[in-house]
Formats: structure tokens, C-alpha cells, sequence
């Protein structure tokens, strides 16, 4: 039974950091690609950050420089930092992870486990 977990969301102001963290529990594919999405009022969710199944990470254009997505193998977790964040950074935060199979596919919701979210929001 796979489940991830997020935490670390709250509350700040514009220009602080926050780093959310996403446990892996029951998660045992030896290779695998992981993300953070986020999902804002009325919008899609959108992915954020990607480790593809060798380890690379790419960003969303409006997080580059700002964000770094990041793996513990050893503690099963997946690390999202954010620095300088911004009023547009609002949104709920999800983990997601599949197996290196899939990792092509670019149909996310259909083919990756899920968080149930951590509410981050950035006022100004």
C-alpha cells in the first residue's frame, strides 16, 4: 500500500523560504520519477518540479532559481525548497511519484500515486 504524505506548508510573507516535505511510505521502486505539483483556486494543477528516473530535475519556467526539488533514498523523502516566495506561489502542494516505467507518459494524473496536498500561501 503506497502512500505519500506532504507537510512543511504555511503561511508566509513574499521573500521567504519554505521547504516542504513528502514521506514515502510502503514506496519500494528502485527506479522512479517524482514531482511536486501545486494547484491554485479555479487553475489546473500544474507540475512544478520533476526528478526523472535518473535523477535530473527540470522546473517550471515561474520557479527557476527559486525552487529545488531534492530525494532522500535513505529517509524515503522528497524535499521541496522555495526561496523568494511570491503571492503567485499560492497554492495547495502535492508529491507524486511512479515507477521509471511511466516516467515517459506525460499524463501525470493518471499514472503517478498522490499526496492528499500541503496549503502553502505568500502574502505580500
Amino acid at each position: 500500500q503506497v502512500h505519500l504524505r506532504e507537510s512543511g506548508g504555511g503561511s508566509v510573507q513574499a521573500g521567504e523560504p519554505l521547504r516542504l516535505s513528502c514521506i514515502l511510505s510502503g514506496y519500494s521502486y528502485t527506479r522512479s520519477c517524482m514531482a511536486w505539483f501545486r494547484q491554485a483556486p479555479g487553475k489546473e494543477r500544474e507540475g512544478v518540479a520533476v526528478l526523472d528516473a535518473d535523477a535530473t530535475a527540470s522546473y517550471v519556467d515561474s520557479v527557476k532559481g527559486r525552487f529545488t526539488i531534492s530525494v532522500d533514498n535513505a529517509e524515503r523523502t522528497l524535499y521541496l525548497r522555495m526561496n523568494d516566495l511570491k503571492p503567485e506561489d499560492t497554492a495547495m502542494y502535492y508529491c507524486a511519484a511512479r515507477n521509471y516505467l511511466y516516467c515517459s507518459n506525460p499524463d501525470w494524473e493518471r499514472t503517478a500515486y498522490w499526496g492528499q496536498g500541503t496549503q502553502v500561501t505568500v502574502s505580500s
